[in-house]
């Protein structure tokens, strides 16, 4: 028996019959944020409360503390140069880990405000960075400090790679979550969990259009809307699929936004991301546990 859902004929294609859902590691109290490291085959994620960031070595499975304390490190991901980008709940900033260990800060203020609490980050072509400011890191003591928002306002952020230069990208969401660009990079997918905080409110992915710039977004047009739970992270294949929590699993869009299929994980879910040696092993962070699948699909560059 298959541990994945087709919706859709097309899903097949992407998968491997035989390929399991693994659970590789477990003793998390919430795990997000996975990225992954090809020089060194080795995965980083993060374990919020327990303020510590995790590392998986896939040359022989091992799990260890990466660092800690980490800022209550919520989401990751790797910058052109292979350097770990983090936000930081805690530290309400966003930051690299350079070559030699030390940490750069790239963002902690808009407009001389302290950020809220960085969420998830991507890294586009041209190197600039983006990020995703929510509250929940000071929504309340157990992922960081409870405390108000001195912007007033969650919004979506651009840092420029070179001044690092900061503007805000998109102010029309509640609670804009993961983020991802398409394979081609003329959108930005963004996840909005505002029901969080507006009971009733959908959860959605919408799709913002990209100028020739690279540096402005158009208009949302509605991607997608979760089919139970929460969306959070989202990944992109190189088909241009898009791979996301989704509640208790793991759902994947085409690029118009059919749901595909679904990998039931059987607890929550936070944040997904491909690694491996041929890029097609999805990482899979439920609440508890690391996970991984293989699949018939790589990653998009």
């Amino acid at each position: 028996m298959a541990d994945w859902i087709a919706h859709d004929p097309r899903f097949h294609a992407l998968t491997i019959g035989h390929a399991r859902l693994e659970k590789l590691w477990t003793g998390c109290r919430w795990a997000e944020g996975p990225a992954y490291f090809p020089a060194g085959r080795y995965l980083v994620w993060s374990d919020i409360p327990n303020d510590r960031l995790m590392r998986y070595d896939e040359t022989d499975g091992s799990v260890s503390v990466f660092r800690q304390p980490s800022g209550n490190a919520n989401g990751n991901t790797t910058d052109m140069q292979g350097r770990l980008l983090t936000c930081e709940h805690l530290t309400r900033r966003v930051t690299r880990t350079e070559f030699d260990g030390s940490i750069t800060v790239i963002a902690d203020r808009f407009e001389g405000k302290r950020l809220n609490s960085p969420n998830d980050v991507v890294v586009k072509s041209d190197g600039s960075i983006w990020f995703t400011d929510p509250t929940y890191g000071i929504d309340s003591d157990y992922e960081g400090v409870r405390t108000l928002s001195e912007i007033g306002a969650s919004q979506v952020y651009r840092v420029d790679g070179n001044s690092l230069e900061i503007t805000a990208v998109v102010r029309d969401r509640v609670q804009p979550n993961g983020l991802a660009f398409s394979a081609d990079e003329t959108w930005l997918f963004v996840v909005d969990t505002g029901a969080s905080h507006k009971p009733g409110l959908a959860v959605t992915i919408h799709a913002y259009s990209v100028d020739a710039s690279g540096t402005t977004l158009g208009n949302p047009q509605l991607f997608a809307t979760c089919p139970e739970g929460f969306f959070d992270g989202l990944r992109v294949d190189a088909a241009g699929n898009i791979w996301t929590s989704a509640g208790t699993s793991v759902c994947c869009y085409s690029p118009e936004g059919t749901l595909l299929g679904t990998i039931p994980i059987g607890e929550t879910v936070g944040n997904v991301c491909f690694g491996g040696l041929r890029r097609n092993r999805l990482f899979i962070c439920g609440q508890t546990s690391l996970y991984s699948l293989f699949l018939n699909i790589r990653a998009a560059i």
